[in-house]
């Protein structure tokens, strides 16, 4: 007897070569919160289940991977709008942030987890602060995550060790769902004798390294006047692109960046948060260049603070819109290269390749069904255009990770959205309080 048989439905599946399919009248069998086949209903109804789900009219396809969030910023959602980003750091959201307490970091956690499992996200790559609080909504909500406690070099060597504690302590909590990351601020906040050892230590603990990056072209101008060197190229110089590596954003990325990126040994992933950038009139991450170079390009979302929702869906459909603008190319990138984002390519951008990231034999059962029957998705001639461009999470039905269902029907099972919002409300009065002169960070670029 197996665990869970979801049949009946459409399930987007992947070839030998990486190419999305879509195989109909398709059943997923999942056992042990492993998937353990995708075949056909007709072969699955032999097959005895604990549980059944009728995915009739529905699509199965991989849980969505956010690669690159601050959960706990959801707590700040449209607090600062319509400015540059200097404005937008120095004036509001450092002074914010120095006033966050534990609880408030958990309740954000908490909240954002809500809101992932209904958008149709499985995993998330999460670098902020207070992480214990992050991890413990994570392992409540069910949801799969890499965590990574954010560091300053005005922290001292504290803030790298503590960062190396929390990776180490947590690594494989929540029933593995748990995995961890070393997780410097940014090279304009981190100085290259951390960086050194930040990459000296991911080397000897095989861990992850999580941090910001040529977010913005400004940032690679500033560094090429200070260090004469592009952020990435401090990157490369402190040993960082020889380790494996998530670097949030780099819209800054030049072409000269991409070969050293080509010539690290490190398994390198680029997290791409579209909608933020349109918001700061920042450029765009070069895609095409990245793929090109080898480098694993994962959807993000970035923290709800700038990009006001969680919703990888709209990071799909803008990043596919934004790359044929600044590629000036309508055939790139087509909606069957935005779902390879959003499944495998983002798989391989948080470390997760070999076991999330498709409908597979072996891959962990995290699995989303999604209702194409809407006005606003029919007809449906094409379903990679229609999940790319009409689809909204909304549209999401069911979330299940490693086998157990935490959305049923639109109906959260493991987190009470009242009751986390009322308590959050409670305490934005001391939160969003700015006149105290505190920072957590001064930016500059």
């Amino acid at each position: 007897m197996v665990d869970l048989v979801i049949d009946g439905c459409t399930a987007l599946v992947h070839d030998d070569s990486g190419q999305i399919h879509f195989a109909e009248d398709a059943a997923v069998v999942v056992h042990g919160g492993v998937i353990d086949a995708v075949t056909s209903t007709r072969e699955a109804a032999s097959i005895e289940a604990v549980e059944r789900i009728d995915g009739r009219g529905q699509l199965a396809m991989p849980g969505l991977i956010n690669c690159h969030t601050h959960s706990p910023m959801v707590a700040l959602r449209g607090i600062a709008e319509d400015m540059p980003v200097e404005e937008w750091f120095n004036d509001w959201i450092w002074p914010i942030e120095s006033n966050l307490t534990d609880r408030v970091v958990e309740l954000g956690a908490r909240l954002a987890c809500a809101e992932m499992i209904r958008g149709g996200v499985t995993t998330f790559a999460d670098h902020y602060f207070s992480m214990d609080r992050v991890a413990a909504a994570v392992a409540d909500s069910g949801l799969r995550a890499n965590l990574g406690l954010a560091f300053f070099s005005s922290q001292g060597a504290e803030g790298r060790e503590r960062s190396l504690d929390f990776a180490l302590r947590m690594r494989g909590a929540a029933d593995g769902r748990i995995t961890t990351s070393l997780a410097p601020h940014a090279p304009y906040t981190v100085d290259d004798d951390d960086l050194v050892a930040t990459a000296a230590l991911a080397r000897r603990h095989g861990l992850l390294v999580h941090l910001h990056a040529a977010e913005n072209r400004a940032q690679t101008d500033n560094s090429l006047e200070r260090y004469g060197r592009t952020p990435i190229g401090v990157l490369q110089r402190t040993g960082l692109l020889d380790v494996d590596v998530l670097i949030a954003h780099g819209t800054g990325i030049t072409t000269k960046d991409l070969d050293v990126l080509r010539e690290g040994t490190g398994r390198i992933g680029v997290a791409s948060a579209p909608k933020g950038y349109l918001k700061f009139a920042w450029d765009t991450t070069p895609v095409r260049g990245l793929v090109a170079a080898g480098v694993a390009v994962g959807l993000a979302t970035d923290g709800a603070a700038s990009n006001n929702t969680l919703d990888v869906w709209e990071s799909m459909a803008l990043t596919a819109l934004v790359q044929k603008s600044a590629e000036n190319d309508p055939a790139w990138l087509t909606s069957r290269q935005a779902l390879g984002h959003a499944t495998t390519q983002s798989a391989r951008a948080v470390g997760l390749g070999d076991e999330i990231g498709s409908l597979a034999p072996g891959r962990r059962a995290d699995v989303i069904l999604v209702d194409l029957s809407g006005p606003h998705t029919q007809p449906l001639h094409d379903v990679a255009a229609a999940l790319v461009h009409s689809a909204r999470s909304a549209d999401v039905t069911t979330t299940v990770v490693d086998g157990r269902i935490l959305m049923r029907d639109r109906r959260l099972l493991t987190l009470d959205v009242p009751e986390i919002v009322a308590e959050l409300n409670a305490e934005l009065p001391a939160l969003t309080e700015r006149r105290k002169g505190k920072r957590i960070q001064d930016y500059d670029g």
